[in-house]
């Protein structure tokens, strides 16, 4: 133990692995002197708890054209407590008419919570992933993204992701497209840290894909509000190993995107295609099921007692389902208990 005040830095780097233990411990981290011998004790036995949480991103049900209340209704049906979904900064007619599983940031956020508490489902993180990469970021995707985290807390939603652009942004290099992203997160953590409102960066574009890269932006801010939504699908179908790219950044990992990529998807593009939108493949169905296997296991092993969250297409719920039956029987087989 030590007498010294902990640095945002310090605080990251002592294993704070779920958005939930991070968000609530953040306030007291600017001026915190050393925890006494009971909350080490405390701290030590949440670091070592193996129990993880069971999620899924509303994405599954847009072929569907569910609403967002049908996807709390589709997650209270099969004991799911944790959702995530896209932020709509506006008004669009599909939405409107009940045709999509998202939510518009017009909507109260706690009249919404009210809702989500009588089926006994929370928010994991709100996806708010316009590309920050190109020369639109700073105009279109900076205010975005702080709408989203005003309104995240609002709800007492911990988390806010974010990403870049899929392919390399027209006209720019690659140092300047670094350094727009620099400043842009630079405002965004400001109001972050307001909120106490974690920002993710995901693995989904040209930048963030590459491990060299997506290091730098992670160290954008010197911030424990600044931290990484790993995918198991975005990595491998850029190229990446899911699992070294995972243990790399392991200690910066908020939020988990469960995905598993088709044999032919996986054959058509892998190492030319930077995401997947939404993938056509059930949990444990494709060729990065090992890969999945292998990455919940480090977590395990590494204290992460946060969300994991199912992507794939729903075909209206025989899809999810059975990614979801194949996610519980697999954190058995590993021995690691999931909450609820």
């Amino acid at each position: 133990m030590t007498d010294q005040p902990l640095t945002r830095r310090q605080f990251v780097g002592r294993g704070a692995a779920s958005a939930a233990g991070v968000a609530a411990g953040l306030a007291a981290v600017d001026g915190a002197t050393a925890r006494d011998a009971q909350t080490e004790t405390a701290a030590a036995a949440k670091e070592n708890d193996r129990t993880m949480k069971i999620g899924f991103h509303t994405d599954a049900f847009n072929s569907a054209y569910f609403s967002f209340e049908k996807c709390l209704e589709w997650a209270q049906r099969n004991g799911v407590h944790h959702i995530e979904c896209g932020l709509i900064d506006g008004v669009s007619w599909i939405h409107g008419l009940g045709y999509q599983p998202h939510v518009a940031l017009y909507e109260d956020p706690l009249l919404l919570r009210r809702k989500m508490d009588d089926y006994g489902v929370r928010f994991s993180q709100v996806d708010a992933a316009f590309p920050l990469s190109g020369k639109d970021g700073p105009l279109r995707g900076v205010p975005y993204v702080m709408k989203a985290i005003a309104w995240a807390h609002q709800i007492g939603c911990p988390c806010v992701d974010t990403t870049d652009g899929l392919k390399a942004p027209a006209g720019l290099k690659d140092e300047e497209a670094m350094d727009l992203m620099r400043r842009s997160y630079g405002q965004i953590i400001e109001v972050a840290e307001a909120h106490q409102v974690i920002v993710n960066i995901e693995p989904h574009g040209y930048f963030t894909t590459k491990p060299e890269f997506i290091e730098r932006m992670l160290d954008f801010c010197d911030s424990p509000y600044l931290r990484m939504n790993m995918d198991t699908g975005n990595t491998f179908i850029a190229g990446q190993d899911p699992v070294a790219f995972l243990g790399r950044f392991i200690d910066r990992v908020s939020h988990v995107h469960i995905k598993d990529v088709s044999e032919s998807l996986a054959a058509a593009t892998r190492g030319h295609q930077t995401g997947i939108a939404v993938s056509q493949c059930a949990l444990g169905d494709g060729v990065n099921a090992r890969n999945i296997k292998a990455c919940l296991k480090l977590l395990a092993d590494h204290g992460y007692h946060g969300v994991l969250s199912m992507e794939c297409e729903g075909q209206a719920g025989p899809m999810i389902e059975r990614s979801l039956a194949w996610l519980r029987a697999t954190l058995d087989e590993l021995k690691i208990p999931v909450e609820g």
